[in-house]
C-alpha cells in the first residue's frame, strides 16, 4: 500500500510503499477513502508528544470502509462505512472507564500517535475506536467532522446551554465554522466572534444571527449588550483573545475552550465569582460521540468547508493547512 510518513521528529512527508498490515485480536484493518489534516497533526510532525515512535503515519481524521476484522470483533463486518478519530481506544480497566468515561482513560489510544493514523491507503484500529458513517456523508466531508466536528458538537450539546440560549462561537476557522453552525441547529441564538467586518457575511450564512467584530470593540462589552453569553465556545487558540471574553458571559455563564492552545489565560478570581462563571476545557469524544455527531450532521445539514488534496501531495496540504490558508479544512483523498 502507498503511505505518508515521518521518520524522526521534525521531518519531512515521506510517500512510501508498505505492506498492507494485518488486524489482530480486538481489531479492524479500514481502507480509507479520506484522511482530514488537522492542526494537532503538527504533535507527530515535530514530535511534541512524548514517547511516538518513528516512522508514524499521522491522521485521525479517518474515513472509509471495514476492510477485514481480527478475531474477537463482533460489532463490525467488511464493507461497513466507518471512521475514526483522536480517541483510539481505551483500557476499559482504569477508574474512569470503570465508570465508562472512556474519552478520560489513564491509559488512552491516541490515533496517529499511539498507532499509525490514516495518510495511507489502509489503517489498523482497535474495534472500540471505530465510528459507523450514515450513507448520505461523503468519506470527505465526513473525515473531519471525526475531530473538528466532535469536538464542537460534543462540547455544545455537553455544555449545559438550552434551546433559545445565547452561545457565542469565537473563531471562524476550522473549528469555529462548524461551530456556528451546530450551535444555530441546537437551537441557540448564536453570536459569531471574529476579527474583521469582512467575516460577518460568511458567519452569518454559517447561521449566526448576531456577529461581533473583535477589531471594533471590547467584545465583551459587545456580548453584553446582547444580554450575556450563557456559553461562549472559545475555538482559535489565542489566549489573549480568549481571555478577553469572560467578562461577556452571563451570570452561571461558562467559558468552554476546544482551541488547544500553550499560553495561560489572563482572568481573575473576581471575574468569576460574583456571577458564578466557569471555565472549562473539552476533549473531542468516543466512538459513539462521534457516530452522534455524524448523524446530527446528517440530519441537520451541518457540513465541513473542505480543500481536496491526493494522497501524494501530503505535504503540500499539511503546509496549506499550518500556514492558515486553508478554508477551511484539508482532506487527503485516496482516490486522487
Amino acid at each position: 500500500m502507498k503511505a505518508v510518513q515521518i521518520s524522526k521528529p521534525g521531518g519531512n512527508f515521506e510517500v512510501v510503499e508498505r505492506p498492507i498490515p494485518e488486524p489482530g485480536r480486538g481489531q479492524v484493518r479500514i481502507k480509507v477513502e479520506a484522511c482530514g489534516i488537522c492542526h494537532s497533526d503538527a504533535l507527530v510532525k515535530e514530535g511534541v508528544w512524548p514517547g511516538i515512535q518513528y516512522p508514524r503515519v499521522p491522521g485521525h481524521e479517518i474515513a472509509g470502509r471495514i476492510d477485514a476484522v481480527g478475531p474477537d470483533v463482533t460489532l463490525w463486518k467488511k464493507g461497513q462505512r466507518v471512521g475514526v478519530g483522536w480517541h483510539g481506544g481505551h483500557c476499559f480497566q482504569c477508574d474512569p472507564c470503570r465508570r465508562g468515561d472512556f474519552i478520560l482513560c489513564q491509559f488512552e489510544k491516541i490515533t496517529a500517535i499511539h498507532f499509525d493514523g490514516g495518510y495511507a491507503e489502509y489503517m489498523v484500529a482497535p474495534a472500540e475506536a471505530v465510528a459507523a458513517i450514515p450513507d448520505d456523508l461523503p468519506a470527505a466531508e465526513a473525515a473531519p467532522l471525526l475531530c473538528a466536528g466532535i469536538t464542537v458538537f460534543n462540547s455544545l450539546r455537553n455544555s449545559g446551554a438550552r434551546a433559545g440560549d445565547t452561545v457565542a462561537v469565537q473563531g471562524i476557522g476550522g473549528l469555529g465554522h462548524l461551530g456556528i453552525q451546530y450551535a444555530r441547529q441546537m437551537g441557540f441564538r448564536t453570536v459569531a466572534v471574529g476579527r474583521g467586518k469582512d467575516k460577518e457575511a460568511l458567519a452569518r450564512k454559517l447561521g449566526a444571527h448576531d456577529y461581533v467584530d473583535t477589531g471594533a470593540g471590547a467584545p465583551a462589552d459587545s456580548l453584553q449588550k446582547l444580554g450575556g453569553a450563557r456559553v461562549i465556545l472559545a475555538t482559535a487558540p489565542d489566549s489573549k483573545s480568549i481571555s478577553a471574553l469572560v467578562d461577556g458571559l452571563a451570570g452561571n455563564g461558562k467559558l468552554l475552550i476546544v482551541g488547544a492552545g500553550f499560553e495561560s489565560l489572563t482572568v481573575t478570581p473576581l471575574q468569576l465569582i460574583g456571577q458564578r462563571k466557569g471555565i472549562q476545557g473539552w476533549p473531542s469524544g468516543t466512538a459513539k460521540d462521534s457516530e452522534d455527531t455524524l448523524r446530527f450532521s446528517s440530519l441537520s445539514g451541518v457540513r465541513p468547508m473542505i480543500e481536496r488534496y491526493p494522497l501524494e501531495k501530503a505535504a503540500a496540504a499539511y503546509e496549506q493547512m499550518i500556514s492558515g490558508k486553508a478554508r477551511f479544512r484539508v482532506v487527503l483523498t485516496m482516490n486522487g
